[in-house]
Order: C-alpha cells, then structure tokens, then sequence
C-alpha cells in the first residue's frame, strides 16, 4: 500500500473510532465497573414462544451497537439470545475493534434452574452458547422457583443465591446479582448471603419510577439496573397503553431545551437518577438516539416534572405465579394465563 493510503485509512478509522459514543461507567461494590447503558435483548413473546432471531438480525444488531460505542449487552437464558450475542462479541474481538474486557455482558437464571447444584450446569450452558470463557454479570433473573413443567417449586431463593456464590467462587462468573425482587426480598438476601448482590435489574419508566426501592438499593450499595424504560412511550403487544406518549407536552418541552428526542429524555432522566437503561431495539436509527444521551444532564425540577408521570403501572406483571410464595409483587384479581406453560 502507498504512503497515502495509510495515511487515508489511520484517517478513517481514526474518524470511525471518534463516532463512537464514550459511555461513562459506574463503580460496583465489588470494584468492578458496569457501563451506565446497556443494550437489551429480549425480542418479545408471541402466542408461542419467546421470539427469536431471524437471519442473525440480532447478531448483527449487535454488530453495529459495539461500532457506535454499546460496551454492556443484557440477555437471560428464557431470552434465546446469548448465543448470536456471543458470536457479535467475538467477530468484533477477532476484527480487533474491541478486547473482551471491553465489553460488559450479563445473563439471567431461569426459574427452572433454581436448585442449587443446577445453577453451574446453567452457566456453563450460558458460556457454552456465548462462546465467552466468562460471564460479567449473573442475575437471578425472579425469585421464584418452578419446576421442569413449571409448577411451582419448593426451593427458596436463598438456596438459588447459594448456587450463584458458587459459580462465582468458580470465576465463571465475575459478579452476581438479582433481578425482580422486592426490598424485603432484597434485605433477607443481604442479611443471609455470604456474597453481596452488587446489581438489582428491575422494571423501572415514568409510569413506576420505583423510588422507595431505588433509594434502598442505593443505600445498600447496590447498582440498579432499568428494564422497559420507555413505558407508555412505545406500543406493546402492538396496542398502545395509556400513559405518556412520545409527544407528551412536558417531555416535548424538555426535549426542545436540550436538542434532544422525549426518548433520549427519559433515558437521560433514568441516568440522572443513578438507574442503568438498557432500551432495546433492532433500529439502527433508534441505536445511535439511544446512546447519545450523555452530553446534556436533566434539572432536577425536570427530573420531578417526569417523576409526576408515576402511576405504579407495571407493564411486566406475570400474575399467573402470583400464588407462588416468593411471588414480588402485589396480587391482582384477574391473573394471566401461563404462556409458558400453555
């Protein structure tokens, strides 16, 4: 190659690295730091299963994500995504763009893996379809535990937690965590486990800002991590839901202040209050939106206007375990039917 060819190509992969967004990271309190956004991963639930991806659509999602600066990808067992994950993270490695240490990667227990000497089989599972010789975080992904046919089980989440001490005592895993508890549930984990949680993943939006429990988790030192972040802002189940719309006067207000989308809004106002968004989407244009959120910073009478939004309104309710004893939420008269097991 001619001397002015290299210099062209340092110039545009010099241009390429500065597209990508630095994302800041938070400090845990076992010392390790997690990105302060994530990408999620869960592709939804049709009538028959979780849906999966077609064609590598996400595997290639992916892809772009790490070229425009996602460092922290969200998956779980139920979400049939850890293996097109792994293969984004390791052709990405493998082209040099970014090392393994790089990159922040959590996966979630399922229900049905709660007794304690399944939990290794089931991250093993995990590292074996990601192609990773590690997991960054583990994640009990709900406090109940089913059995293979999805009855309700027996095993109380504490043996579970048991289970995640162990393959973090192996270095399968570098740091272990929870996700749906409540604080009760959270507190006896803190008052019985040999290992702290050092991250509690849980639904959190405009519609359930989760105060009470973001500030316990806070004072425990524990990062929150934040699902569903967009509430009543997307459609869900191809309906819309009442709530704040994308062009709710007060998110459009604030938006225009700051040159920004109501969407980057509210992921921003999710940043403010110390919670880790981690949006999804397949959109390339919805990508880049959603991780350029960290060169502006909400009031903090922005912060309580979007705050008003809250109606407790969970769009993540599974009321067909609701029976179960370590069920986390509160109880409704009309339970959903079972998808899983019908």
């Amino acid at each position: 190659m001619e001397a002015s060819g290299v210099v062209v190509l340092l110039l545009l992969c010099h241009g390429a690295m500065r597209s990508a967004a630095a994302v800041p990271k938070l400090k845990m309190s076992d010392g390790r730091e997690i990105p302060a956004l994530g990408l999620g991963t869960y592709l939804g639930f049709d009538k028959n299963a979780v849906v999966a991806s077609k064609d590598k659509e996400l595997r290639d999602v992916i892809l772009k994500a790490i070229d425009l600066g996602y460092r922290h990808f969200d998956s779980a067992s139920i979400y049939n995504t850890e293996d097109e994950i792994g293969e984004a993270i390791n052709m990405k490695i493998e082209e040099g763009v970014v090392k393994r240490e790089d990159i922040f990667f959590t996966t979630k227990l399922w229900n049905t893996k709660h007794k304690r000497e399944e939990v290794v089989a089931a991250v093993r599972d995990a590292l074996e379809k990601s192609g990773l010789d590690y997991i960054d975080l583990y994640l009990m992904h709900w406090p109940i535990g089913l059995n293979a046919d999805y009855s309700f089980s027996d095993v109380d989440f504490m043996e579970t937690w048991r289970g995640l001490e162990d393959v973090h005592k192996l270095g399968l895993v570098k740091s272990i965590g929870v996700s749906n508890f409540n604080k009760e549930q959270l507190q006896r984990l803190l008052e019985e486990g040999s290992v702290r949680p050092v991250a509690l993943q849980i639904e959190v939006h405009p519609q359930i800002i989760q105060e009470e429990l973001i500030n316990f988790a806070r004072s425990e030192n524990i990062i929150v991590v934040g699902y569903s972040p967009f509430g009543s802002l997307v459609m869900r189940y191809g309906k819309q839901f009442p709530g704040p719309k994308i062009d709710d006067p007060v998110l459009v207000e604030i938006a225009q202040k700051y040159g920004k989308t109501t969407a980057q809004v509210v992921l921003r106002w999710l940043v403010d209050r110390n919670v880790i968004p981690i949006p999804k989407t397949v959109n390339p244009k919805r990508l880049q939106e959603n991780i350029s959120i960290f060169d502006f910073k909400l009031e903090q009478d922005e912060i309580e206007k979007i705050n008003r939004f809250n109606s407790n309104k969970r769009y993540t309710e599974p009321s067909f375990w609701q029976t179960h004893p370590h069920y986390p939420f509160e109880q409704v008269e009309n339970p959903l039917s079972d998808p899983f097991r019908d």
